[in-house]
């Protein structure tokens, strides 16, 4: 059910997993296969009564609205918006999103200059993504969107994305870095990540696409939509189901199953109205049971067999819902005003049971040294029995939810030689976080885990972070001959509070209850400046102050990150060719590090200062359509990016942040990687087309430090391949198939927060889609 606006947060779920649901949730998709069909017929038929007159008339006013309605809730736009920002911008379009049908958000952004990534489970279900050095550890220094409002469970007060949205139902993506990105907020040290839902089509159409692959995969979309002069609707789902690709030991799943369905109405004034006026509800409800977990292989095991998954994490995986609202009103009264308002609401529920620790040891000791615990690592193994109670098991249950009203104010003024674009925005927002978690203990017996003593409930955690902030910010950008000047400042007043009820207190009585409460204001300027050289080429420069928020239940010892952000580049784009070269220096005057059980740490959720760090790079892109270039009927467009960083510490002290650890000026930034490199090739016929993608990513500091990376501190190199084929066999059908990991490469693609853990094994997928 999706939760009202303004509800309260509603009552802590089950404490046990849902039971699988495998293959249930594809007799609608395949449903949906039959049905589109026979509905592309009628709205044929339709057509044809209705005659040419009703069909131009209502998708001349769709495109009339269209770009005016969606403007303020986009931040880059299209293409074309992208080759005139002052800073450092990529739209992805759906086009381009098509070409692989990616659902894994980190191959979709490895071809993204200045994004950094790191790999976890292999599907991109819980992202690590991170902008310019910011950090990657659960995309929680980016600011993350989904049609311009903060999609993250709890924004302020918890921002690690354990929600994330399905890429594979969207229609496009944007990335936005430097100066330009601060209209978005709280994070501004990186950079803005926003996905734009599928929009309310001009007629009606639809799509259809079932596929099959290895390791008993099944992915599906159904899409479909009308509009009329007005009102239009949107109906929408995506299903994927996986056995998974990771061996259990003593056998068992390792996949997951995600049911994501989105439903968008809209009511509209006509578009020759003196007052234009929109107004549109999306309902979303997302769904995920996952048999997955934290606890990694030794190097030995993982060069033996890379996909092993040891007995200890049987009982672990994921459960989540996520269930959001939006109301967005839209108002253009003249030809220089617009007003565009969006009351929101996200709730989100998770219960990651996983393992926690052995013989009292946590799991990230053990894999760290297995020499020294081998008596534990046989434990894990099931090499042996243990004695009651040996393994905790913890119920990681947590309830989010984010509100507010997000409300921008375009101004189109005009002049003589001159001419400004002006957006004022305002937000108010609330968002809050709900632990209550226990640790069940286990018995080894025989390979199996035998429940030895439930945790009692709240025994672990039982406490509520939330947060309240008014933003502000407004930006003008001013076109004089061949410069363009966009000066801009954003204001957050945030309020932080923690209720702590204490661990014997599961009814919340208040009993032994502590309080802490913290405020964070700042004031976030920046510029961005651009100059044309010509028709197609420019430069850009700008400079920002970057911030982050420390949080809820931080001590005064703790300070907010801040740095100051410079960037220059030269963009080029002429309709064939598009290039974009930045170069970026962002100085940190302190950086913070997040205690959180993917980092290998005890998820208390505490901030640690990490003090001055420099943060500096490259980024490079380029796109061409050779076809294009030489007219010939077959399309061969490339693709090339490339991104150099380099981020150290400049000052030394001791972290109790484990990735950190004692920290000597000069020491690396952990999981960050100096070289990434993407290239893209495809050939396009009018009854076919194939696609190559190849993505490098540089080997990764698992821990601070200088010098050579030791093998036990670092992921590995690696170049994966990616192949997609497509056969048209009518203009609106065609058959498709995709390798993932075409050579079969094996690498540890991380190594927290217990243990080396691989990247996908090479995937084959096929199905069939129909657009109509």
């Amino acid at each position: 059910m999706i939760v009202p606006f303004f509800w309260p947060l509603s009552a802590n779920k089950s404490q046990k997993r849902r039971p699988k649901r495998y293959r249930a949730p594809f007799a609608l998709l395949i449903l949906g296969l039959l049905i589109v069909p026979a509905v592309s017929g009628l709205a044929m038929g339709q057509e044809a009564r209705s005659g040419e007159e009703q069909e131009g008339t209502e998708a001349k006013e769709q495109e009339d609205e269209e770009p005016v309605l969606f403007e303020r809730v986009l931040v880059v736009g299209s293409r074309d918006k992208a080759s005139k920002i002052p800073g450092s911008v990529t739209y992805i379009d759906e086009e381009e999103l098509g070409r692989q049908e990616y659902s894994d958000v980190h191959r979709i952004l490895s071809q993204v200059p200045g994004v950094n990534l790191q790999e976890e489970e292999g599907f991109g279900l819980r992202p690590n993504i991170g902008m310019r050095g910011s950090g990657a550890e659960r995309s929680q220094k980016i600011t993350v969107m989904e049609d311009g409002v903060l999609i993250a469970p709890a924004p302020y007060s918890a921002p690690s994305a354990y929600y994330f949205p399905t890429v594979a139902r969207m229609a496009g993506v944007e990335v936005r870095k430097g100066s330009s990105s601060i209209q978005q907020g709280p994070f501004s040290n990186g950079g803005v990540l926003n996905f734009i839902s599928s929009s309310i089509p001009s007629s009606l159409s639809g799509t259809a696409n079932l596929a099959l692959g290895e390791n008993g995969t099944h992915r599906g979309r159904v899409k479909i939509g009308d509009s009329y002069e007005r009102f239009g609707w949107l109906v929408e789902s995506f299903q994927l189901e996986t056995d998974g690709f990771k061996e259990l030991d003593g056998g068992g799943p390792t996949g997951f199953d995600l049911e994501d369905y989105l439903i968008k109405f809209r009511v509209n004034s006509s578009n020759q109205a003196n007052r234009f006026q929109a107004l549109e509800i999306k309902l979303g409800k997302t769904e995920q049971s996952g048999e997955e977990t934290y606890l990694g292989l030794t190097d030995t095991d993982f060069r033996l067999n890379p996909y092993r998954r040891y007995s200890a994490s049987q009982e672990d995986g994921i459960d989540t819902d996520h269930e959001q609202f939006q109301l967005r009103y839209f108002l253009r009264p003249n030809s220089t005003i617009d007003l565009t308002a969006t009351a929101y609401r996200n709730d989100f529920f998770r219960n990651w049971r996983k393992l926690q620790s052995v013989d009292g040891i946590s799991i990230t000791e053990v894999l760290d040294d297995p020499a020294t615990f081998n008596h534990e690592l046989d434990i894990l193994r099931a090499d042996v029995d243990s004695l009651p109670d040996a393994l905790s098991v913890r119920n990681n249950r947590r309830d989010y939810y984010s509100r507010g009203l997000h409300a921008v104010l375009g101004i189109h003024p005009g002049g003589p030689g001159s001419r400004h674009e002006i957006e004022v925005g305002l937000r108010y927002h609330e968002d809050q976080e709900d632990r209550f978690q226990e640790e069940d203990r286990f018995q080894m017996v025989s390979g199996g885990m035998v429940l030895s003593t439930f945790g009692a409930p709240g025994s672990q955690a039982n406490r509520i972070s939330g947060a309240r902030a008014w933003a502000l910010f407004a930006q003008d950008t001013i076109s004089l001959n061949r410069w363009t000047i966009s000066p801009g400042m954003r204001v957050e007043l945030i309020d932080f509070t923690r209720l702590d009820y204490g661990k014997n207190d599961p009814l919340r009585t208040g009993a032994q209850m502590t309080r802490k409460e913290n405020d964070v204001d700042v004031v976030i300027p920046g510029i961005g400046v651009s100059y044309e050289l010509g028709p197609v080429s420019s430069l850009f420069a700008g400079v920002h102050r970057g911030f982050a928020p420390p949080g809820p239940g931080a001590d005064d010892r703790t300070d907010p990150e801040e740095s100051v952000n410079y960037e220059f580049g030269f963009r080029h784009s002429d309709g064939l060719l598009d290039i974009q070269l930045v170069g970026f220096f962002n100085q940190y005057d302190n950086l913070l590090g997040s205690d959180t059980l993917s980092s290998g740490g005890n998820g208390s959720g505490d901030q640690f200062n990490g003090g001055e760090v420099d943060v500096g790079g490259i980024e490079a892109g380029v796109t061409y359509d050779l076809g294009r270039a030489k007219n010939s009927p077959l399309g061969v467009p490339l693709s090339l990016s490339y991104t150099y960083t380099h981020g150290q510490f400049q000052n030394t002290f001791d972290s109790e942040f484990k990735p950190w650890g004692q920290i000597t000026a000069g020491d690396g930034l952990p999981y960050l990687p100096a070289h990434q490199a993407s290239m893209g090739a495809g050939l396009v016929h009018s009854t076919w087309s194939a696609f190559l993608n190849l993505s490098y990513v540089d080997k990764m500091r698992t821990a601070a430090g200088q010098g050579p990376i030791p093998s036990h501190e670092a992921t590995d190199s690696h170049l994966l391949v990616d192949l997609s084929l497509n056969y048209y066999m009518r203009s609106k059908l065609k058959l498709f198939a995709q390798v993932r990991n075409l050579t079969d490469q094996v690498y540890v693609a991380a190594r927290r927060p217990a243990g080396a853990r691989p990247g996908l094994r090479r995937t084959l997928l096929a199905g069939i889609a129909l657009d109509f």
